[in-house]
């Protein structure tokens, strides 16, 4: 019998025992043989590490010496990690019964999968699909991020539509497969970023890379979602619309960069001056703050362009309008209205 592929389910923790007493125990029911758990802890305050070892003394500890969030924390917590894949779970995250099997099936079929989520659904309505990756990550013309099931803000209720294995554009780091060796050759997550949207560069870096992205629906499991910050924290705003910029920089071919980053830089100050007309100073301030940080990121001369193969196919998973413009002015808050389902 041929022996499974090595899994370690990796949960960044920072200060979340109440999620993990109330999730743990679903990951650790997990039915897939040649599996560990690992709680990399991200210099807790609480006990929730000393909660852990007394009550899931199965589960393996790493403790970073500092909270240097998502990226660094996953970064540094992999290299004392040894498996064939790793899963970036996050600590509010249900998991359903043989969850790991149907993406491990699928990436062992294919090598050049390199990443790959499950079907996110709403912890708290479980027919809804949730903001953090819904049924797979695309992207759009000008880098906005969208999901299938999740458009902006606007979510979907599963009904089945989009229950097809098929490549996206990225994975959500809420439950997150991928290859270690392609996460270390390809030096891991932006350690800039801090957090949020490292998972949809190093998923680009991936495809530049000549590998690919998967959703697999078969898979499932359940986010609470602003787990650590909640949407409208203004800390979060920041860094989305500044880590997006990045992002799009590192990654995007130099002619295209001339039309996107000056359309970007209006139709995010558009967005700020419609927060300070709501009356939200902080997300406007958020927002300009974000791009002040951009350029001076620029300015700093530490910017990396993204490494590209020779022989690669055309980026998967990217929507060539604009789901602002579909949105707004169309009025299609859906996927499936945006984007042509084959």
């Amino acid at each position: 019998m041929t022996k499974l592929p090595s899994v370690a389910v990796v949960i960044l923790n920072w200060n979340g025992k109440a999620f993990l007493k109330k999730f743990l125990p679903s990951v650790l029911l997990s039915s897939y043989p040649n599996m560990k758990v690992v709680i990399a802890d991200n210099a807790s305050t609480d006990d929730s590490v000393s909660y852990v070892r007394q009550q899931f003394p199965s589960a393996e500890i790493i403790s970073n010496e500092k909270n240097e969030g998502f990226a660094k924390g996953y970064n540094d917590a992999l290299k004392n990690v040894a498996a064939d894949y790793f899963v970036l779970l996050n600590s509010d995250v249900e998991v359903s019964p043989g969850w790991i099997e149907p993406v491990i099936e699928l990436m062992e079929k294919d090598p050049a999968v390199a990443a790959c989520q499950p079907k996110i659904l709403d912890e708290k309505n479980k027919t809804l699909f949730e903001y953090a990756g819904a049924c797979g990550g695309w992207i759009d013309a000008l880098g906005y991020p969208f999901a299938r099931g999740r458009v902006l803000d606007k979510t979907e209720e599963d009904q089945g539509l989009y229950n097809d294995a098929v490549p996206c554009f990225w994975a959500s780091g809420a439950a997150m497969f991928v290859r270690a060796e392609v996460f270390r050759a390809l030096g891991g997550f932006d350690e800039y970023f801090f957090a949020h949207q490292e998972e949809i560069d190093l998923c680009w870096r991936m495809q530049l890379a000549g590998y690919r992205v998967f959703i697999q629906p078969a898979s499932v499991v359940y986010h609470v979602g602003g787990g650590t910050l909640p949407k409208t924290n203004n800390k979060k705003t920041f860094l989305n619309f500044r880590n997006n910029l990045i992002m799009i920089f590192k990654n995007t071919s130099g002619s295209k960069l001339f039309y996107i980053l000056p359309a970007r830089f209006l139709l995010d100050g558009l967005a700020a001056v419609k927060g300070l007309a709501w009356g939200n100073v902080g997300y406007f301030l958020a927002v300009i703050r974000a791009q002040l940080h951009f350029l001076k990121w620029i300015l700093s001369g530490k910017t990396k362009r993204a490494a590209r193969a020779d022989q690669r196919q055309p980026l998967l998973g990217v929507y060539k309008g604009c789901i602002l413009w579909q949105y707004y002015i169309n009025r299609k808050n859906t996927f499936s209205q945006i984007v042509q389902i084959k």
